[in-house]
């Protein structure tokens, strides 16, 4: 081994650990309709990590879409339940952003009608109205926004529901974190649909 392959390998160390900086972490959910692709805001931190720690653990890959109603939301998750409400390991405080907003494709945590507007960060939304769902703003925190795959959103809330807007046939989600560099996510978000 000659002296110059410690220097090498040190410099190929520095770029690959420049390489994993310059990425971040994209929240990919595969459903039975097809694959949706999230960025993450960092302005929302708690809930960012949050939705990480969940998709990580695999905490949604049992569950599904319950509740999808056209020109309004797909949501998915949790079931609305109490426990899901109470539970305080699944509570976030609310984090307001000016300018993120309730936009087509924008992805929310759930919650009930608590005083203190705390997340249920065990469910989460995709806004599927066009003209987005502003009322929503600085009352349900926003913390991220669809990328690729608005059409898979746009079937999803049109499938045959029952009274509660579940669907009849389960639309079932796993959840997974990929890391992409900003100019993959930038081509992506380019390419909306």
């Amino acid at each position: 081994m000659n002296r110059k392959t410690p220097f090498f390998l040190l410099m190929f160390l520095f770029a690959v650990q420049g390489f994993a900086q310059n990425t971040e972490p994209i929240g990919v959910i595969e459903t039975t309709e097809g694959t949706i692709y999230i960025q993450l805001f960092g302005e929302t931190p708690k809930h960012k990590a949050s939705f990480i720690e969940l998709a990580t653990e695999g905490y949604w890959d049992s569950l599904s879409f319950n509740r999808v109603i056209p020109n309004f939301v797909a949501q998915a998750g949790c079931p609305d339940t109490e426990e899901g409400f109470n539970d305080p390991d699944y509570l976030l405080e609310p984090e307001f952003v000016k300018g993120i907003t309730h936009v087509y494709g924008a992805v929310g945590a759930g919650r009930d009608d608590n005083p203190g507007k705390l997340s249920a960060r065990c469910q989460f939304y995709i806004v599927q109205n066009k003209n987005g769902l502003h009322r929503l703003d600085d009352n349900y925190t926003v913390f991220g926004q669809v990328i690729k795959g608005m059409d898979v959103v746009d079937k999803i809330v049109l499938v045959k529901r029952d009274s509660n807007d579940e669907p009849l046939t389960p639309i079932t989600l796993s959840v997974k974190i990929i890391q992409m560099t900003k100019a993959e996510i930038k081509n992506m978000a380019e390419n909306l649909r």
